[in-house]
């Protein structure tokens, strides 16, 4: 029976697999149990600043000096201590510019599969960041002008709605009207849904919310715009709007809204 011989070890794997890491973009750190720096790649060394003289041996919290070091957050850690691998976002304070990274800690075993340290690889997400807060502040510009609230008269204000109202938008609605109400000491308000093209039992009883809370602001909620087809609607769904005033059209709100501030207004 020919005996089979132990497969040959490549003499070049370790040297090839230094030299992936030294060649990735991304930079590849390895820790101790201490959290000393055993190993960085060369993508590491530009990122910090740092030669690899200058930074294994040290710990890496005090050469990252991220959000996560030092408090219970720190990944590395959790995955030294027997945590699974995660991926998680943090800020890193590097020559004193802070940079928000993303970053993946995995725990580094031996031969014998015993944890000896950690892994971390970590990307730059500047841009990443930069246009997440872009699409931000657009997403915000495009709610404040789907939602106005207008001053018609001196403590008498509008906020016209059009389109769909789901539990996200009620809530940016009712913010903005309360905080109208707050800075104008707004006495009557009036809702417009004239634009909403369906109501149904959420429309309806996200209106009733608003309404309640303008109501314990100080100010009268008046629905305008309601049509003979959303009429109906609430009608045969049961809902009822409770003590709201309701109005089919913005100029008997308006009309109503004078009454309630006891004005006179003539027409010429």
């Amino acid at each position: 029976m020919e005996k089979k011989m132990p497969p040959a070890q490549n003499p070049i794997s370790n040297i090839m697999s230094k030299q992936i890491l030294e060649q990735l973009p991304t930079p590849v750190m390895a820790v101790d149990k201490d959290l000393r720096i055993i190993y960085m790649n060369n993508a590491g060394c530009r990122m910090t600043g740092k030669k690899r003289e200058a930074l294994e041996g040290n710990y890496c919290y005090s050469i990252m000096k991220s959000k996560h070091c030092n408090t219970p957050e720190c990944r590395m850690r959790q995955v030294i201590e027997g945590g699974k691998s995660v991926t998680v976002r943090n800020e890193v304070t590097l020559s004193g510019r802070v940079l928000p990274i993303e970053y993946t800690s995995d725990a580094l075993v031996d031969d014998n599969g015993e944890i000896v340290g950690g892994l971390e690889y970590i990307i730059d997400i500047t841009e990443t960041v930069q246009q997440e807060k872009k699409l931000k502040e657009q997403s915000k510009t495009i709610m404040e002008i789907s939602t106005p609230v207008i001053k018609l008269w001196d403590r008498i204000l509008m906020l016209p709605v059009v389109g769909i109202i789901d539990s996200f938008r009620a809530q940016q609605m009712m913010d903005k009207m309360l905080n109208e109400i707050n800075e104008t000491s707004a006495k009557v308000i009036i809702l417009d849904i004239q634009g909403v093209a369906a109501v149904d039992t959420a429309v309806a009883n996200h209106l009733i919310k608003i309404a309640k809370a303008t109501k314990l602001m100080g100010c009268t909620c008046i629905l305008s715009g309601i049509s003979p087809a959303v009429a109906q609607t609430l009608v045969q769904l049961g809902i009822e709007l409770g003590s709201i005033t309701t109005k089919s059209n913005l100029q008997e709100a308006l009309s109503d809204s004078f009454s309630a501030l006891k004005l006179n207004v003539i027409n010429n």
